[in-house]
């Protein structure tokens, strides 16, 4: 599997919950880093954190980008963010770019940029 196959593969495991498989293609050690500068050691660490934040949310995969890392591959994973918010309602559109390091065919790290808190605060003008 190509680099973008293989981070285009472990989104996909991601999105299903398949948290097991995808943890695989993670080296040990992984760093996992979400917007503002939320670091995760395991992926049902992530996953329980984002609670209450959505009751679901999927990825457009638009477009990957593929390059050379200081001793691996970079992949960037670029698109829109589409889910249901906890009230019910549905949304879409919101920007994210997924970066992506990998060495010896597993991902060694994972940076995640997203205007989702920019769409939440939108909708509660209080904030």
């Amino acid at each position: 599997m190509d680099a973008a196959g293989l981070v285009d593969h472990y989104l996909q495991l991601c999105e299903d919950r398949d948290l097991d498989r995808a943890g695989r293609l993670l080296a040990p050690g992984a760093l996992i880093v979400f917007p503002g500068g939320r670091r995760f050691a395991t992926l049902p660490e992530l996953a329980s954190a984002a609670t209450g934040t959505y009751r679901w949310v999927r990825k457009h995969r638009d477009r990957y980008l593929v390059g050379a890392a200081a001793d691996g591959v970079s992949v960037t994973s670029l698109g829109r963010l589409y889910g249901q918010w906890p009230d019910g309602e549905p949304f879409d559109g919101i920007r994210y770019a997924d970066v992506f390091v990998l060495r010896d065919g597993l991902i060694v790290e994972q940076h995640v940029y997203n205007d989702l808190a920019i769409a939440v605060a939108s909708r509660d003008p209080s904030r």
